[in-house]
């Protein structure tokens, strides 16, 4: 006996199937968009779990190296120049002199010894405390220049005749037209240029730049 076929429904095909068997998931649907990051300009390694490690250690690097340059060089300068006549070097474009200064960088302010003394310990204070929050390779570098160049005179000031606080600066570096400086004043001219180019650039001291914090 011929058995009895079941005429398809209307809209069936072979192999069809219905919209919940034929579902899929894109993995990709799921998928949150992240945030930008903040862009860091120079900020330094990125230590474990991903927070960026303070620039301390390269700030003291720096201003330890002027520090120890600087006195090593007035030591030199006091030990061979102290009885000399100036020894001029390059036709006369460099001139190695002995000099005390009672002033500022240059020769600036002469009477104003322990003032200057002072001044001159605030601006560690301030650079210490500073420091906490150092994350730029390139500030630290500056305020390291800063740093040492102000250690050095002020050790001076603090170590040298004709007593504490009030030490005469050796100064022995001399170029035309130009007063007579040290390796200390060299250092805190230079981290004042590079911190105003810093600052022009846009360069915070935590490694990212202006604007771009999220």
């Amino acid at each position: 006996m011929q058995a009895e076929g079941r005429a398809p429904l209307s809209g069936d095909e072979p192999g069809a199937s219905t919209a919940a068997d034929t579902q899929s998931s894109d993995p990709t649907d799921d998928v949150q968009p992240t945030a930008e990051p903040v862009e860091q300009a120079d900020a330094g390694p990125v230590a474990a779990g991903g927070r960026r490690r303070p620039q301390l250690p390269l700030l003291l690097a720096v201003a330890v190296t002027v520090v120890a340059l600087d006195q090593l060089s007035k030591a030199l300068v006091v030990a061979l120049l102290a009885d000399h006549e100036p020894i001029r070097l390059l036709g006369g474009l460099l001139t190695m002199d002995y000099i005390r200064n009672p002033g500022a960088a240059f020769s600036l302010g002469t009477g104003f010894t322990f003032l200057f003394t002072a001044v001159a310990v605030a601006v560690v204070v301030v650079i210490l405390r500073t420091s906490r929050r150092l994350y730029s390779k390139a500030w630290a570098v500056a305020l390291g220049g800063l740093l040492g160049g102000a250690v050095g005179n002020l050790t001076d000031r603090l170590t040298r005749a004709p007593g504490f606080g009030r030490g005469h600066v050796v100064d022995w570096i001399e170029l035309p037209h130009w007063p007579v400086f040290n390796l200390a004043d060299a250092a805190i001219c230079c981290a004042a240029v590079g911190m105003v180019l810093l600052s022009f650039l846009g360069r915070d001291l935590d490694g990212t730049r202006h604007g771009t914090r999220a």
